[in-house]
């Protein structure tokens, strides 16, 4: 089947969202700084089976881009996934996310488990994880040091906008570890995304919402908290990991070894937090942008992870 470009009205914005297929729903969720492209390789393996949306989440490429920082809060990406199920018509979708969409996807299923019936992540810890580490590892304080520098107004967006985006094609080339995985026609298509009017200054407004809630400020070591909030008290932040609700649905982590920004010390520790059955598949060969750099064994893992919901269509068993 052909894709199809739909515009869906959720939460107050409209979202562009990719689809193809039929069968049950599964949702894709991009990361940062990209958009629906991302997963091209796994609408394709996909749709035979199931019905795929991904959307270009808020902020991104050809999606609404609310003016401030408070309509990229948490919260509001979560309402946005909820309102997109919804508006195809189901109660429940296979959520699955890479990165910015991987934390979406995690919060997702906290909030609303009636209507995950299946996670994937790729390449994105568990908040509570993120928040311990960050505590306690000083090398991923290090390798985060990015989120704090998108913290200053204007100047982010400005300088990865430059050249048409040419520095986000820059730091997907760099930090690949297969350089053969993208051509240049691949990052044409993130830069005019990230180059839309508006589209770098929304998606790094979700780093800056996502230091102003309670669970972030609070997973700072506390002479970084201080330096940063003060000493003001923090309320509403989950501490413990028995604070945070336990995800019921089954879940995959799928996880690229070689990523630079994020340690393969975030993808351990989570079954406390686990509800319902978890597995992890490692990716020696592939950095952070596994979908993209491992297509065909990402898709393997989905498909064996997800097959049961939909079986291969007779010509394909055969």
């Amino acid at each position: 089947m052909a894709l199809e470009h739909h515009t869906v009205a959720t939460n107050g914005v409209n979202l562009h969202c990719v689809v193809d297929g039929e069968g049950p729903l599964v949702v894709l969720l991009h990361g940062f700084p990209e958009c629906w492209y991302s997963w091209r390789y796994q609408i394709a393996a996909l749709a035979p089976r199931f019905r795929v949306v991904a959307p270009d989440l808020r902020g991104y490429n050809l999606s609404d881009k609310p003016p401030g920082v408070a309509p990229y809060a948490l919260p509001e990406l979560v309402a946005d996934v909820h309102g997109l199920v919804e508006a195809f018509g189901e109660r429940e979708a296979v959520i699955v996310g890479h990165d910015w969409g991987g934390a979406v996807a995690w919060t997702f299923a906290m909030d609303h488990p009636e209507a995950t019936r299946r996670l994937v992540v790729l390449n994105c810890p568990h908040p509570a994880i993120f928040g311990q580490q960050l505590k306690t590892n000083r090398r991923q304080l290090a390798r985060s040091w990015y989120m704090f520098f998108f913290q200053i107004p204007w100047l982010p967006e400005t300088l990865l906008g430059l050249g048409h985006a040419r520095p986000i094609a820059a730091a997907i080339r760099r930090t690949a570890v297969r350089q053969d995985s993208l051509n240049e026609a691949d990052f044409q298509q993130l830069r005019d995304a990230a180059s839309r009017p508006g589209a770098l200054r929304a998606g790094i407004n979700y780093y800056r919402a996502i230091f102003r809630s309670p669970d972030a400020r609070a997973m700072w070591p506390q002479w970084l908290r201080r330096f940063v909030y003060g000493d003001r008290p923090i309320k509403g932040f989950r501490e413990r990991l028995e604070d945070w609700p336990r995800i019921t649905a089954p879940t995959l982590l799928i996880w690229g070894e070689q990523d630079v920004a994020l340690g393969k010390e975030l993808s351990l520790g989570m079954e406390p937090l686990m509800a319902g059955s978890f597995d992890v598949k490692y990716i020696p060969l592939s950095g952070h942008w596994v979908q993209q750099e491992q297509p065909q064994v990402v898709n393997g893992y989905l498909l064996d992870f997800l097959g049961d919901l939909a079986p291969a269509p007779a010509s394909a068993a055969t």
